[in-house]
């Protein structure tokens, strides 16, 4: 899959609309990189529908190369280095660990960046407004009022839960980044009366061991920063929140469509085809340390009534009517 176009079985050729006015010089076909830390379909057709409003059409003046590391980690230098070596036009990096095998693999080719965590921890630009280098793009770090939101749905739903764990793999983040969002948890969940508990999780874990630690630890909830390496494990990580009966909350919508009881956070598809107008104006010539880095605008709230009903919990109406998307 790594060494040839990855299309999902959609053919950009098919792709077709005007160009919009001075998109593209005449005869030029543009190279795009495309990394994934995991293989989404739907945010690679957030990113097809980005280029195909924009008039990018394979065939004319598009070609892409997709390359996906299947939610390991330690391939994502080898198949970067694949992208330098073809010469790319602009490289889009999904992710914190692909934006990092990017920016170590080329200091000329512009990367743009997409659902990262802090850019500026994680030492990818000098600050949102002025990145500078090579990289700019789109993030989604979680602010103070954010984690307040994620748990205070969780007192909405489980209103006894006063311990909380925040299940992460904190090595797969910059230690200034990883630090960071534990102290922005830790104060959200003070503010809330709510006790926070670190649990660290890797690929290579037992996870129902640590279930059975978090259970014996009268654990009420459990918050899932899912990095790279644990996406491949979600519906494994979901399975084990419903048996233990503890209500699971994420950012990531992909974590309730997995399993867990809801997500609430910046919409992903969104911020991709955000991340196509960077691209955009990079082909146009623009500088990507010129270009401000943009945080979301747009959040969804996902609520998973299937596993709700599993863990014998009622979800609040008020809440089902603030919801974006019901799983049932």
């Amino acid at each position: 899959m790594n060494r040839r176009t990855f299309l999902y079985g959609l053919t950009l050729g098919t792709l077709s609309a005007p160009l919009v006015a001075e998109a593209q010089r005449v005869g030029k076909v543009y190279r795009i990189g495309i990394l994934f830390q995991t293989t989404d379909n739907n945010y690679f057709q957030a990113i097809l529908q980005g280029l195909k409003e924009l008039g990018y059409v394979e065939g004319r003046n598009l070609a892409i190369e997709f390359r996906s590391a299947e939610g390991r980690v330690d391939r994502l230098p080898g198949l970067v280095a694949e992208l330098v070596r073809l010469n790319v036009d602009v490289i889009v990096a999904a992710g914190t660990a692909a934006t990092r095998a990017a920016k170590s693999a080329t200091a000329t080719i512009p990367i743009v960046m997409v659902a990262t965590a802090d850019p500026v921890l994680s030492g990818f630009v000098v600050s949102l407004a002025q990145p500078g280098g090579n990289i700019t793009g789109t993030t989604v770090v979680p602010t103070q009022e954010l984690w307040a939101k994620e748990l205070q749905l969780l007192t909405e739903v489980a209103p006894s839960a006063s311990r909380v764990a925040l299940l992460w793999n904190p090595r797969a983040l910059p230690g200034a980044a990883a630090a960071s969002n534990l102290k922005t948890m830790n104060d959200a969940a003070g503010k809330l009366r709510v006790t926070l508990r670190s649990v660290e999780a890797r690929a290579s874990d037992d996870f129902a061991a640590t279930f059975a630690g978090m259970t014996g630890d009268r654990i009420g909830g459990i918050f899932l920063i899912p990095s790279a390496d644990l996406f491949g494990h979600l519906p494994q990580i979901a399975e084990l929140a419903v048996k233990h009966r503890i209500p699971l909350l994420s950012f990531y919508r992909d974590v309730a469509v997995a399993g867990a009881l809801m997500s609430y956070g910046a919409s992903l598809p969104d911020s991709f085809r955000r991340a196509i107008d960077y691209v955009d104006k990079i082909l146009k010539g623009s500088k990507p340390g010129d270009l401000p880095v943009e945080q979301p605008t747009k959040f969804e709230l996902v609520i998973n009534l299937k596993t709700a009903r599993a863990i014998g919990l009622t979800i609040p109406q008020s809440l089902l009517l603030r919801a974006d998307e019901i799983i049932q």
